[in-house]
């Protein structure tokens, strides 16, 4: 199964959509710390820094709770974003999938897993139609906000939401961490690929840790 048309066709749509939602944020991510910065634009500062990843309990789309201890023994391609993202995160979602195609049966080794951060929105039954539109496995989680809040800082993501229309309150963006993490079958982090890494260079730099 190929992702790759579906992509090409949201990179189209996501080139509008991106240039304003910077020209809304612009401000706070040209003020904000380095470090919150390069978590802005999806730049790990080093590669494989020990500290990132945690435990963390949430709800998938099927309404099962789901552990990190449900997937030890298997690796885990963690990506947070959310489903009214406009075509940034289904980007980073589609790479995921094409790389986990290229990988063949190797790929089965990975869990792709996707935790909203926008849990206020994205309940059970969103994130179910939402995950439908990628690989077949993939695993879409949502929680309580305390949840969501905890494993994101685990991770080391930022998001701060920007309102697009003051009158209406569930109208509003996420500026938001956009890299995608590789855990070891111990939980613990392997490497990680910023935004928009092509998934031939994604599935190249996997292979050798499967």
């Amino acid at each position: 199964m190929s992702f790759a048309p579906r992509r090409k066709t949201m990179i189209a749509f996501a080139a509008l959509a991106i240039a304003a939602w910077l020209g809304v944020g612009i401000y706070h991510i040209a003020t904000a710390p380095e470090s919150v910065q390069d978590s802005i634009w999806g730049i790990p500062k080093q590669i494989g820094t020990p500290d990132i990843g945690g435990p963390f309990r949430l709800v998938d789309q099927t309404g099962a709770l789901r552990s990190d201890s449900v997937y030890r023994g298997q690796y885990m391609l963690i990506y947070f974003g959310y489903t009214n993202c406009p075509d940034v995160c289904a980007i980073a979602l589609i790479d995921m999938s094409e790389a986990l195609e290229l990988l063949g049966e190797a790929g089965n080794l990975i869990r792709p897993i996707f935790i909203t951060i926008d849990p206020a929105r994205d309940t059970v039954e969103v994130m179910k139609e939402y995950a439908a539109n990628f690989h077949p496995r993939l695993v879409a989680l949502t929680g309580e906000e305390a949840a969501i809040d905890e494993v994101a800082k685990a991770y080391g993501v930022f998001s701060e939401r920007t309102a697009t229309d003051q009158e209406k309150v569930e109208s509003y963006l996420v500026q938001h961490t956009s890299r995608i993490y590789l855990m070891g079958v111990d939980g613990r982090l392997l490497t990680q690929f910023p935004y928009d890494t092509p998934p031939e260079e994604m599935a190249e730099s996997i292979r050798p840790f499967l």
